[in-house]
């Protein structure tokens, strides 16, 4: 699929986005600070899921030296990517593929946001080995995605709070009633407690919460 370079379209990406993350903005600049905290001023920073840009654009704003290497399997959301860089793409080196397909580093943090939520359990163990081992001892990995209790009574409790909020931001009803079901089919979210056992099980140590926004949960973790 081709994308949109209209100019209205780049700057309303990030507009539809934070509709469906609460402070989708202030997460992604937590985030830069929470890596700033250890990534020296000319690090190299590993993005996992970097298509759309959006989180690249605020870690290249927040700090002018550092470079970064972005991963997605969708060359299309790369070009959105490029799109919202704009005159700080070269900054950028993109990878199109999966973690697999990232250079071995090591890097000096990584980030990986509203992403993991698409990937089962077993998948989501090999991507973070597979993130760690790129990592130099002691870097930062900072991830956000879907994370909410599992039992089906909490599930569906917060798979509707989430549907109400899209409602309250303007979301078609009907749409937002089927969220909910596709959510319950297709995404497989872990709890928050069973989130945090598997990047422990994937060899990060001192994971602590840094964000929760509804169905969203947000984690900051170093390399042993």
């Amino acid at each position: 699929m081709a994308v949109n370079t209209n100019s209205d379209d780049v700057s309303g990406y990030g507009d539809r986005v934070a509709r469906h993350v609460p402070g989708l903005r202030d997460m992604h600049h937590m985030a830069g600070l929470l890596l700033a905290e250890r990534v020296p001023a000319d690090g190299r920073v590993l993005v996992l899921g970097a298509g759309g840009g959006l989180e690249l654009r605020a870690f290249v704003d927040m700090q002018q030296d550092w470079r970064c290497d972005g991963v997605d399997p969708a060359a299309d959301m790369i070009d959105q990517a490029r799109l919202v860089l704009g005159d700080q793409v070269g900054r950028v080196t993109f990878h199109e593929g999966y973690i697999q397909h990232a250079p071995d580093g090591p890097f000096d943090g990584a980030a990986c946001l509203l992403t993991l939520h698409f990937l089962d359990r077993k998948e989501r163990l090999r991507t973070l080995r597979d993130v760690h081992r790129r990592l130099r001892p002691g870097a930062p990995f900072v991830v956000a995605h879907h994370s909410f209790p599992q039992s089906p009574q909490q599930r569906d409790l917060w798979l509707r709070r989430n549907a109400d909020l899209l409602i309250s931001r303007g979301a078609d009803p009907a749409k937002a009633e089927k969220g909910i079901q596709v959510m319950k089919e297709r995404l497989p979210a872990l709890s928050p407690e069973e989130d945090v056992a598997v990047l422990r099980e994937a060899g990060f140590d001192d994971v602590q919460l840094f964000y929760a926004g509804f169905t969203f949960k947000g984690w900051v973790c170093y390399r042993d």
